[in-house]
């Protein structure tokens, strides 16, 4: 079940599934029991509560009779997903390979090395090295295919958020 929710507070609408024992007020932040929420529709389909909702906000606004030249949620979502190509026939139209982007893009966002994350590999280095100085853990860092530049970055990261501390230019893992 979907209903379409008011806030008595701001007057703020939005869409809750289910029947939970709270709300929350997604502008403002007001906590209140569902059951004490005024309900503007109660519908077994989501579409139909946002489109509710939808033209709701319009017809504050006054742009009901704009709201009512659209199509539905369902069709308008049809017509994306028929118009829109993918992005790997996008990439292969352009020339590009799109598994090699695709692995490019996954191993930028993960960070990874050979062995482990570059985060991973700095805590790896503050724990092996005798004395972990900044120059012992960039060169560890780097024969693990960590770039130099990451390491100063995590080093003040780690001793920022506690991990980690710095006494005379020495590093040790809390």
């Amino acid at each position: 079940m979907y209903a379409v929710v008011g806030c008595s507070a701001c007057s703020a609408l939005w869409v809750v599934e289910g029947r939970p024992e709270t709300t929350q007020c997604p502008r403002c932040g007001k906590r209140r029991q569902f059951e004490l929420r005024r309900k503007f529709v109660e519908t077994e389909d989501a579409d139909a509560a946002r489109e509710v909702r939808a033209a709701m906000l319009a017809e504050r606004q006054d742009l009901g009779d704009a709201f009512e030249g659209l199509d539905s949620y369902a069709e308008m979502e049809r017509r994306v997903r028929e118009n829109v190509i993918d992005n790997e026939t996008y990439l292969e139209s352009m020339g590009v390979d799109s598994d090699e982007a695709t692995a490019a893009g996954d191993r930028a966002s993960e960070g990874s090395t050979t062995t482990g994350s570059r985060r991973e590999i700095v805590l790896e280095a503050l724990d092996h090295l005798d004395d972990p100085d900044e120059d012992a853990v960039r060169t560890y860092a780097s024969e693990h295919g960590v770039p130099e530049s990451y390491v100063r970055r995590a080093l003040q990261s780690l001793v920022r958020s506690g991990q980690a501390t710095e006494d005379n230019g020495t590093y040790r893992l809390l």
